[in-house]
């Protein structure tokens, strides 16, 4: 993980599904553990998704919010 991955989570914007544009970090951990028991994405996204995944499942989503703040 790198400091640009985390700048990506509140950037970057699902592109399909039921919370498309929204962005990643505001993806509830009910959908980032569905895609964890279903498989993650190839590519980028399924990176940032499971990124995202394991931050909820440990309880750091607050490390995003100064980010956030510089958006």
């Amino acid at each position: 993980m790198q400091v640009q991955d985390l700048e990506r989570l509140v950037s970057v914007t699902m592109p399909f599904g039921k919370y498309k544009d929204r962005i990643i970090a505001d993806l509830p951990g009910n959908y980032l553990n569905w895609f964890a028991r279903e498989g993650f994405p190839r590519g980028e996204l399924g990176r940032l998704l499971a990124l995202m995944h394991e931050m909820d499942h440990n309880g750091l989503r607050g490390l995003l919010e100064p980010l956030r703040e510089r958006r």
